[in-house]
């Protein structure tokens, strides 16, 4: 279907709804470009690029044309050794080879990497060999004692392969509210998962995909774990990873259940319990096989800064993420490429323009600082690298934004905050610049998707920083809105992870420009003051800010 939206070129005139959002330090209302924006995202998302993979030819490229951007809109580089770079250590794990299956009665039943399952590992070996591990399904694999919760009891699954469910315990009946109901919470991601399991000796995990709480489809997960997978350099990297880290389709997890003598389903709904203990799935083991490429590679995030002119000292971030998966296994097109044109082009291109307004405007009395993260893909991992080795103080980073797959379907009635709540005085000053644009906030649009703990911001968040994660929300304002909403829906469902995630002419950046004008203006409010905003004082993460008040004047 040829959506028949506003083309970028008829949509380049920027909002001028801002106009009442002018700030400390003068100045006329800012001039976001949207035809700027698609540009740089046609640029970024070109096959030239091959994808944005790390550690790859592409990522010079992405270099050269962040720093040139940057440096045009008159920012400095930030990086180390006064140049636009940090470089950021990993290792880089391909898996190759690989076999898999489970045996039951003397029966093997075969399970084809990335049909059935998936297969990787982030544990340095040349070859694992996992012969006849015995299974045992431990719930949500969730070890929670704020909220009275064990899904592993006393039960030893050293040696052993678990299985588990994604999401929360909280997501198939909300009314619980033992996880925050719907809105997931950290201990729903995979990523925690996969560390709880290795925390207790598991050989392996294998997460059960289910579309609906896992928030995409298999091809997602297939697309994102049979490329390379990469970590931070471990000092103890047996202690910290499973030799064996997996999803499984459903189907195959039903089935697996069945030949243990169990139900599924009536599984799922006794490990919404409490009381839930783990069960081992009898009879049934797993075999697996598979060759490992560990090699240490050196990427690189990009970091521009305008230095304050009174507290130079002092920083508001603002963050995306430039990397994407990089080239696969080609689609039913024979397309091997995955653009990345909204994940994340679209932010990085915000990230440009915001660097242009900034550096067009009175200079700031606080520091600016703009990261292009790498390996964000790979889980986080650029930003938790800067987070882990700061190049700017976090005690005396002010607060940040992040931006990550912005809106191109064009203007929206609301501003979605994802993560509300956390920081009441961000959530207000938001909705103060969304006020200014007509705009309400729509408050985690996404929650039991658990987006809060999905991009570049958590590492700095969880480290205390104030962060932001803001992209627009609500109903579409302009016509032909049915085809905003459709051409939306698809990319949900069919570009996201995929090598169709590419430019489109059609795309309507005007949208991002609202959410654009907003970031900027909250920005530039901390700029020209002396306010250090705080987290709620239910929020996780203000102990962590309050133990380094000290350094904040």
């Amino acid at each position: 279907m040829r959506l028949k939206l506003l083309t970028a070129a008829a949509c380049a005139l920027a909002l001028s709804a801002c106009a009442s959002m002018d700030a400390g330090g003068g100045g006329a209302a800012p001039d976001f470009d949207a035809q700027r924006l698609s540009d740089h995202v046609k640029a970024l998302s070109d096959d030239a690029f091959e994808g944005r993979g790390i550690a790859t030819p592409a990522e010079d490229k992405v270099v050269d044309y962040l720093s040139r951007e940057f440096a045009a809109a008159g920012f400095q580089p930030g990086g180390e050794n006064g140049g636009w770079t940090q470089a950021v250590t990993l290792n880089r794990f391909t898996v190759s080879n690989a076999r898999a299956q489970f045996e039951h009665g003397g029966e093997a039943i075969p399970l084809t990497q990335g049909e059935q399952i998936v297969i990787s590992t982030r544990l340095p070996a040349a070859r694992q060999n996992l012969a006849d591990l015995p299974l045992v399904f431990v719930g949500y694999g969730t070890t929670a004692p704020e909220r009275q919760w064990d899904d592993f009891k006393d039960v030893d699954v050293r040696g052993k392969v678990i299985v588990v469910l994604v999401n929360d315990a909280d997501y198939e009946q909300p009314e619980l509210n033992t996880f925050n109901g719907r809105a997931m919470t950290y201990y729903g991601r995979w990523t925690y998962k996969y560390d709880e399991a290795a925390r207790r000796g598991a050989a392996g995990v294998l997460v059960v995909h289910e579309t609906a709480p896992a928030s995409y489809g298999w091809a997602t997960v297939r697309n994102s774990w049979t490329t390379p997978q990469f970590d931070i350099v471990r000092q103890n990297a047996a202690a910290e990873r499973v030799p064996l880290e997996g999803w499984i389709q459903r189907d195959v997890a039903v089935d697996l259940f069945r030949r243990a003598g169990l139900d599924f389903e009536a599984q799922k709904v006794a490990a919404r319990s409490r009381d839930f203990r783990p069960v081992d799935l009898s009879g049934v083991t797993i075999d697996a096989a598979y060759d490992v490429s560990s090699t240490t590679i050196t990427t690189r995030n990009v970091i521009a800064r305008l230095p304050g002119t009174t507290h130079p000292d002092e920083t508001i971030l603002y963050t995306g993420h430039w990397d994407h998966i990089g080239m696969g296994e080609p689609d039913a097109e024979g397309d091997r490429i995955f653009n990345g044109a909204v994940d994340n082009a679209s932010g990085i291109a915000g990230l440009l323009e915001l660097a242009r307004v900034w550096g067009a405007g009175p200079r700031p009395e606080r520091s600016i600082v703009m990261i292009a993260f790498t390996a964000e893909e790979s889980g986080l991992l650029g930003s938790e690298f800067y987070a882990a080795n700061p190049i700017y103080p976090l005690e005396t980073t002010v607060a940040g934004f992040n931006l990550d797959a912005m809106n191109v379907y064009g203007r929206l009635s609301g501003l979605g905050v994802t993560g509300h709540g956390q920081s009441a005085d961000m959530d207000g000053r938001l909705e103060a610049a969304a006020s200014a644009q007509g705009r309400v906030i729509v408050p985690d649009a996404n929650n039991a998707a658990g987006t809060y703990f999905r991009s570049d911001h958590f590492p700095l968040a969880k480290r205390g920083v104030p962060m932001a994660y803001p992209k627009g929300s609500g109903e579409f304002l302009d016509e032909p809105i049915a085809e905003r909403v459709a051409a939306r829906d698809e990319y949900g469902a069919r570009r996201y992870h995929q090598a169709q995630d590419e430019w489109l002419p059609v795309m309507d950046f005007r949208g991002a420009v609202q959410d654009l004008e907003a970031v900027y203006a909250v920005g530039r409010d901390l700029a020209f003051s002396r306010d250090w905003p705080r987290w709620s004082p239910t929020s996780e993460f203000g102990p962590v800010r309050d133990r380094s008040a000290a350094a904040r004047r």
